[in-house]
């Protein structure tokens, strides 16, 4: 028996240091396990209430070493995970800057505007088609003085216009703008802090016409479709801008320099005088004392409707 046993013991470890050089050899782990007396193992494992490890122990329940089941084909399919799924982009989300200035070179990521213009190589100083209509416009504001003063004129004799606003001034009184838009009328982008363009640099035009369209979009929901230089002066890279906005420009072929205050008259004979079929008519809600503006439109409008002239928004 003794022999027996010693032959047994060689043979053991020549087979494990065997299987340790495959293990160096291959990179691979290798658990060592000398055959045992089966009945002892289980009386100790018996004594001390661990389960057995011999070949009849119950699978998975001993041991690290080894592996769990496979599961079968028709095993209980895993739950989905309950963490939170992203959901769909708010419609708001997406339409925002939609006005923005697109890239150079045929980068969609910022979408594309629903409305984008051709650049155009002037603005335009009438209106197209339609015969005797024309356009009312005012400049400069929103003011919280004038610019209501001028809303009620216009909702008295049910008159649409269109407000070239300020940035700086729509920034300060949004609710204004609010306003303007609940009367029909148009809110369109006049710079931000009214500087000539054309002396402008290209980045600074941006900036002048673009922060002025975020604050219309921020508080309209929308973003502007027209655009008025400060003073009517465009340049080529200025109306590239413009184009690049969304935006189309727009002049005026009545000018009634009510900024000036030439007194009531002289703003009523300017546009009583001047008006044709496709005029636009210049004129200021904003900018210093406009209660002569406010009192000659209030004169003026029931007479040219009297003559049959329709006031409308501007259009492409």
């Amino acid at each position: 028996m003794r022999s027996d046993n010693h032959m047994n013991t060689r043979r053991w470890f020549l087979v494990s240091a065997l299987g340790v050089g495959a293990a160096a050899a291959t990179g691979s782990a290798v658990l060592l396990s000398r055959p045992a007396d089966h009945t002892v193992s289980r009386a100790r494992a018996s004594a001390s209430g661990t389960p057995s490890a011999g070949p009849e122990a119950t699978p998975g329940k001993s041991g690290a070493s080894r592996r769990a089941p496979a599961k079968s084909a028709s095993a209980r399919p895993r739950r989905p995970s309950s963490a939170p799924r992203p959901g769909p982009v708010p419609a708001a989300a997406a339409r925002r800057g939609a006005y923005r200035l697109r890239p150079i070179a045929g980068d969609s990521a910022l979408g594309t505007p629903a409305f984008h213009p051709q650049v155009r190589t002037h603005a335009e100083l009438t209106l197209p088609g339609r015969a005797r209509a024309v356009a009312l416009t005012f400049d400069d504001g929103p003011d919280p003085d004038f610019t209501p003063q001028v809303l009620a004129v216009l909702r008295t004799y049910r008159v649409q216009a269109t407000f070239f606003v300020i940035g700086e001034n729509a920034a300060a009184f949004p609710r204004l703008l609010h306003d303007i838009a609940a009367g029909g009328h148009v809110v369109a982008n006049h710079s931000y802090t009214h500087p000539q363009l054309t002396t402008l640099s290209l980045g600074k035009v941006k900036d002048e016409l673009g922060r002025t369209s975020d604050v219309i979009e921020r508080v309209l929901d929308a973003p502007p479709r027209w655009c008025r230089a400060p003073y009517g002066e465009w340049d080529a890279p200025s109306l590239r801008v413009c184009a690049r906005l969304g935006m189309e420009p727009l002049g005026w072929s009545i000018d009634t320099n009510d900024w000036a205050r030439p007194g009531i008259g002289s703003i009523k004979r300017a546009v009583t005088r001047g008006i044709e079929p496709g005029s636009i008519i210049l004129q200021h809600d904003g900018g210093g004392d406009r209660s002569q503006t406010v009192r000659a439109v209030s004169d003026y409008l029931p007479r040219l409707l009297d003559k049959g002239y329709e006031f409308v928004r501007p259009h492409v």
